[in-house]
């Protein structure tokens, strides 16, 4: 391994740099990281040392003493974590079958499977805490599920939203030295070794680049994961097979396939920096939101290095409205990223928008926005295909002009959905009741309509949920997340215009995309010039312009009445 050089190394996968940082790192770690002693360690060394057990015989009595090693130690926390999520899996299965076996008028058989609910959510919250690992992330995913779960289960889980946890400086340390051959201070002037934050899956540490003095923020991976993944995968995999045994009509296993597509995608870090980097060169010249993508600076398998921006959350009312920022401009400017990141020709789709990735600064230089959007975590991305893409965009049309026909022909069309499964997949793209989505979606949700919507889904309704989510292709469920998450987040905004301009957004997006495809279209058939092409076009740019005239007008007027203090009207129809 002798003259093994930075150069070579940074060529590598195992450590990622975007282009421009890249001439500039090979000096820096060049002299300030010697990989040749450590370069074998990039090749992902995780076989484990074999389990040894010395035995000694000492004196008359034969005492034998055992001397056990990390391996043994490992056995032993493993039989003991799974211990937990098998004894918790039992207990509950059994409750369950009690409880639905309950007698009784039909108010005590549900205050009794309430009951059941919440012992069995409590009861699985605890093996969460006390293995952690993707537990913890598990339980964070479960308990945004409110259009799925009991609402005993999802309360219950609010707790992992918050408490995640925090790997020791000590450990975080080793693990630099296992993956990049040499201590923290060998790469940074200063690291602070306290966490600013802590999700499931990583920690983030502010730190001082070497030469440069650039503030940075270093995402690291909590060391224990790369040793438990693979068996609380196991376990986790077992867990839903069981249930789906157990309790046929409750089959939630599509949810543990996605975690195995989509885990080992946020555990490398290199492909989130070359996500993030795709991202921001994406929106680079988009001039509609003020989005804001950290810059990378390196990144590998467990560690990586980016510019360090501080926003607050966007929830914080307080902040946005003491720096005069509206709340409506933020809005719209949420729908404008994430409806591009859905239609865009070739963009890249984050797929996990929930509150902790996303962040509010004020920005004194611009002269249309007042504030800045940033956007972290760039772990979990996906490219929608065209073809959804414009069968989604038809399908949302005729949702926000309350076309029940070409509804239900596009949801076949994205996602196979028959008539039957209709009402409930519209109910589960809009998060509103489906007669709520017949008439007008873009009417502000009531609490009213919430708590119809959550009693429903107490029922039979939750059974036919389950089949269906399990039923549809996995992009589709991660747009109907990512729907959810931004859904969330505006609603958690309180804006004066209500759905009401996020919806004419999506109109927009959604008119342009099948403008585009008709466009497309008419040139498989020649010339635009030729005759009937040309009428083709006048008809596609005609349909297109009068969606787009109407929608303009619209916004316009809606911006008259926000300045006047009118309150928010509904959208016309298209």
């Amino acid at each position: 391994m002798k003259g093994f050089r930075a150069s070579t190394l940074l060529s590598q996968s195992s450590l990622w740099t975007c282009r421009a940082c890249h001439r500039k790192q090979k000096s820096n770690f060049a002299k300030h990281v010697n990989y040749a002693s450590g370069a074998t360690r990039f090749a992902g060394n995780t076989s484990r040392r074999k389990a040894t057990t010395l035995v000694a015989a000492s004196g008359t009595a034969g005492g034998a003493v055992a001397f056990f090693t990390d391996d043994v130690k490992y056995g032993y926390d493993a039989v003991e974590r799974s211990g937990r999520v098998l004894t918790a899996l039992g207990i509950s299965v059994n409750d369950y079958r009690i409880a639905l076996k309950e007698s009784g008028t039909e108010d005590e058989q549900a205050a009794a499977l309430k009951a059941c609910h919440k012992r069995c959510a409590e009861r699985v919250l605890r093996v969460c805490e006390q293995n952690g690992s993707i537990f913890i992330k598990l339980g964070q995913h479960l308990s945004s599920m409110n259009y799925l779960l009991p609402v005993e289960w999802t309360e219950t889980f609010i707790p992992l939203q918050d408490h995640c946890p925090v790997s020791s400086y000590e450990s975080v340390q080793e693990m630099f030295i296992k993956d990049t051959g040499y201590p923290i201070t060998n790469l940074f002037d200063q690291f602070d070794e306290h966490p600013i934050g802590s999700a499931s899956l990583a920690q983030v540490h502010i730190a001082t680049m070497k030469d440069t003095g650039q503030k940075v923020a270093v995402k690291v991976q909590h060391p224990a994961l790369e040793q438990w993944v693979p068996l609380d995968m196991a376990l986790t995999r077992f867990s839903f097979a069981t249930l789906k045994y157990v309790f046929p009509d409750y089959d939630l296993t599509w949810l543990s396939n996605e975690m195995e597509f989509s885990l080992p995608q946020e555990l490398d870090f290199a492909l989130e920096g070359q996500n993030a980097v795709r991202a921001k060169e994406y929106f680079k010249n988009f001039t509609d939101a003020p989005l804001v993508i950290p810059n990378v600076m390196w990144g590998m398998k467990r560690i990586l290095v980016m510019e360090y921006l501080a926003g607050h959350r966007l929830d914080d009312l307080q902040f946005i409205d003491s720096n005069k920022i509206d709340r409506d401009e933020v809005s719209a400017a949420l729908a404008r990223i994430f409806n591009e990141m859905i239609f865009g020709d070739g963009a890249p789709l984050h797929c996990d928008p929930h509150g902790g990735n996303l962040a509010i600064r004020t920005n004194s230089k611009s002269r249309r926005f007042n504030f800045d959007i940033i956007l972290y975590d760039h772990g979990l991305y996906r490219e929608i295909p065209k073809l959804i893409q414009r069968d989604y965009a038809k399908l949302w049309l005729a949702v926000i002009d309350a076309d029940e026909k070409n509804m239900r022909k596009y949801a076949r069309e994205v996602a196979g959905i028959t008539d039957e499964q209709f009402p409930l997949f519209a109910s589960a793209i809009t998060g509103r009741d489906y007669r709520v989505v017949t008439k007008s979606v873009v009417s502000v949700r009531s609490d009213h309509e919430k708590d119809e919507i959550s009693d429903a889904f107490g029922g039979d309704l939750l059974q036919q949920l389950v089949k269906l989510l399990g039923s549809v292709p996995s992009i589709i469920l991660l747009i109907l997340k990512t729907n959810d998450l931004t859904r969330s987040l505006d609603e958690n905004l309180h804006t004066r215009q209500g759905p009401m301009r996020t919806f004419m957004i999506l109109a927009r997006y959604c008119s342009r995309t099948v403008f585009e495809e008709q466009m497309e279209i008419i040139g498989q058939h020649g010339s635009m010039l030729w005759p009937r092409n040309l009428l083709r076009l006048v008809g596609a740019w005609g349909s297109y312009m009068r969606v787009e005239l109407k929608l303009s007008l619209y916004e316009y007027y809606l911006s008259l009445r926000r300045v006047l203090g009118f309150s928010a009207v509904g959208v016309p129809a298209l």
